[in-house]
């Protein structure tokens, strides 16, 4: 029977959406198959936004239909039968997974104490646990700004705690741990203390903080609720969030001081000199970012207005509306931030602060998690940045003008992946950062013209160089290049690792280190691994991406450095060098010299399990392995699999990854003294944030 965990409230509005994806991603950590059910939704064909949310996260293999119980209709209508097929659907969902998160309904239906209860009676059938979220917000005592409440002291928090444990108990259901979502920042530790105190001890509770970005609007769900239409700016900027409203109904010389920082302003569609007037301030860098603008009223902007904005490099979300003031201004006011798949940042955020402070081990051993002997994919990538976690290194970011380094570096950083430092500009990387309602400011931004660095490195470059015949002012030229410049910070001890080439090439990012970093001892060649994440393992694959045609003596060297890697990743390294021909079967230059390179690694390396020449499916399964290699330590059990040249590996690497639906992180650069990682100019976000977790778990090693 799979471990559940059911997540339910006695109110509407406390964010279960946000605990409800912290524990599933939790879960994903240490089991494979997790799924997520929804007991009650609303009536109707649309569905229904959490169970969206948590159907989008990967691993979850489960449709739309399997996630649903019933609908309020059903509920009211028979609430015993409505229970039964409740019950019926969510034994289906559990025959099918290791785990089950269930989300209690959302109090859009139903009075409150008897919602609360039926939730209740829905945990004790179906036998889950109970993660209560309160809320440490009050939603009846609305603070006067945009998309807030009042805070609730710790003893009201401790007070609904009571109540809510009585009523669970009332119905058997079982207590495992409370959550006050949204609580008082300054008073966590008072509020985890007052709940405490109204049920046992041993309880596990923990308590997150408000982050006003979670409940906030987005200019995109403000275009929304006011029907409102993009006239002008980046309409990937409709995602910043709105943290405040200033209704520019006055002069212009009395809205520009009244602009605040992420505001929506409110403006008449026929105040054409006060919208003038605050695209000049927002782009001047002198006033307070804003948010965003909505035009309201049925008036078109005249032609030479439009004229004009055509002429302005916008990027600020311009919204129009026919709607007045007044309901522009209530409706905006009434529409709360979404925790959506879609929404990135605002999911990242979610994340993060669930992680931050819930216990990820705590929880799992109060739900009684076993640790799998399976490995999937988002398994290992989960562990690749738990382990970054673990001993936070430097890593520097040379290419701080692309938007997807931004966007990697707020993950990165909302995780406490790492330390960076991003190259460039730093007022046009922090304004962009902040168009794109990005938060970098725990990252360093450093130019790669900063006058004291360039004479520190050119000078250190010039003395590396000398022996082809770099003079002072040849090498202050070229360390002025981002990438020259990263990796001299890195071999200055001023980063640990870099990661570069989302908008550069594999030359330009790797050529510095091979003049600078230069290889570790005993390794004379720098080559690469793939990490291949199958579906229930993960296989070390090289070299897939440096060098062409290897010598023997360098198919030596690739092995041992890709055993080195593997081990360096949790995966215990069984050498497979491979060739198309298995033992003593073939014979031929391109066969001798995988065996020539076999003797070499056994020679290096006596105690590494190594076989060569095999073939492949000789490496990989074990009934062929039983009949071709019946002996063999490493045949069929192979993790670490040594391409003969450049043109096997990659192909190879490339068909898995497309054929069985591996995933295949890298390429990881091996043999360098300090490590400096390239990416694909086609990487993704996900591929930025794991390349930076594994050049972190480098330096790790590094060090140690």
């Amino acid at each position: 029977m799979a471990q559940s965990i059911y997540i339910t409230s006695a109110e509407g509005h406390t964010g279960k959406s946000t605990i409800a994806l912290g524990v599933l991603d939790a879960l994903m950590r240490v089991s494979p198959r997790v799924g997520v059910f929804r007991p009650i939704v609303r009536p109707g064909e649309e569905r229904d936004r959490v169970l969206e949310l948590l159907l989008a996260h990967d691993g979850v293999q489960l449709d739309y239909v399997d996630g649903v119980g019933v609908t309020y209709d059903d509920v009211r209508d028979d609430p015993d039968r409505a229970l039964a097929t409740i019950v019926a659907r969510f034994k289906a969902v559990e025959a099918r997974c290791d785990a089950v998160v269930v989300v209690g309904s959302d109090y859009t239906d139903v009075a409150s104490p008897a919602e609360f209860s039926y939730n209740a009676r829905i945990a004790a059938n179906l036998g889950a646990p109970v993660m209560l979220v309160i809320s440490g917000r009050d939603q009846q005592r609305r603070a006067e700004q945009l998309g807030t409440t009042t805070a609730r002291t710790p003893g009201e928090v401790g007070q609904i705690a009571a109540l809510a444990v009585a009523e669970l108990a009332v119905e058997q259901a079982s207590l495992f741990a409370v959550v006050v979502n949204r609580a008082d920042p300054a008073q966590l530790d008072a509020t985890i203390e007052a709940v405490r105190a109204v049920h046992s001890p041993h309880t596990a509770v923990w308590a997150l903080p408000e982050d006003r970005s979670l409940v906030a609007p987005s200019m995109r769900s403000i275009l929304r609720a006011i029907d409102g239409r993009l006239v002008k700016g980046a309409p990937e900027l409709l995602d910043r969030e709105a943290f405040d409203v200033v209704i520019a109904g006055m002069s212009m010389v009395n809205v520009l001081p009244r602009l605040t920082a992420d505001a929506v302003v409110v403006i008449a569609a026929d105040r054409t000199d006060v919208l003038l007037a605050t695209l000049l301030a927002s782009a001047s860098g002198t006033f307070p970012q804003i948010a965003g603008i909505v035009l309201n009223g049925p008036f078109e902007l005249p032609e030479s207005v439009q004229t004009l904005l055509d002429g302005f490099t916008l990027s600020i979300p311009i919204v129009a509306t026919d709607l007045g003031t007044y309901d522009t201004a209530a409706s905006i006011m009434n529409t709360r931030g979404r925790l959506t798949a879609e929404s990135v940042q605002r999911y990242e955020k979610a994340l993060s602060l669930f992680q931050t402070h819930v216990d990820l081990t705590e929880l799992g051993i109060e739900l009684g998690l076993a640790e799998s002997t399976v490995v999937t994919p988002l398994m290992f990538e989960y562990g690749l940045i738990e382990r970054a976690r673990s001993d936070r290194q430097h890593i520097v970011l040379p290419e701080g003008d692309d938007d997807r380094i931004l966007r990697a570096a707020s993950i990165l950083l909302a995780r406490d992946v790492a330390e960076l430092t991003i190259l460039g500009d730093e007022q046009s990387i922090r304004a962009r950062a902040s168009a794109l309602g990005l938060n970098i400011d725990a990252a360093h931004v450093l130019s790669p013209t900063d006058p004291a660095l360039v004479e520190r490195f050119a000078e250190e470059y010039a003395r590396l160089r000398a022996h082809k015949g770099i003079t002072l002012q040849q090498a202050a030229d070229t360390v002025t290049d981002v990438s020259y410049f990263g990796t001299m910070m890195v071999h200055t001890g001023l980063a640990d690792g870099m990661v570069s080439g989302a908008a550069h090439t594999t030359a330009h990012t790797i050529r510095p280190s091979f003049e600078i970093i230069k290889t570790k001892p005993g390794v004379d060649v720098v080559s690469s691994v793939f990490l291949m994440a199958l579906a229930d393992r993960v296989l070390v694959y090289g070299d897939c991406a440096v060098i062409p045609d290897p010598t023997s003596i360098q198919l030596a060297d690739i092995a041992i450095s890709s055993a080195a890697t593997a081990q360096q990743f949790g995966i215990d390294p069984r050498v497979a060098m491979l060739s198309y021909s298995t033992g003593a079967s073939g014979t031929g230059a391109d066969v001798d010299k995988v065996r020539e390179a076999t003797a070499l690694v056994r020679e290096r390396m006596p105690e590494l399990p190594v076989e060569g020449p095999i073939q492949y499916d000789a490496a990989a399964d074990a009934a062929v392995a039983k009949a071709k290699l019946p002996d063999s330590a490493v045949a069929g059990r192979a993790t670490v699999f040594v391409f003969p040249d450049l043109n096997t590996g990659n192909n190879t690497y490339k068909a898995v990854q497309r054929s069985a639906g591996a995933v295949a992180i890298g390429p990881v650069l091996q043999g360098l003294n300090k490590p400096i990682n390239d990416l694909s100019r086609g990487a993704l976000v996900d591929d930025i944030v794991n390349t930076v977790a594994i050049t972190a778990i480098q330096a790790q090693g590094d060090r140690s």
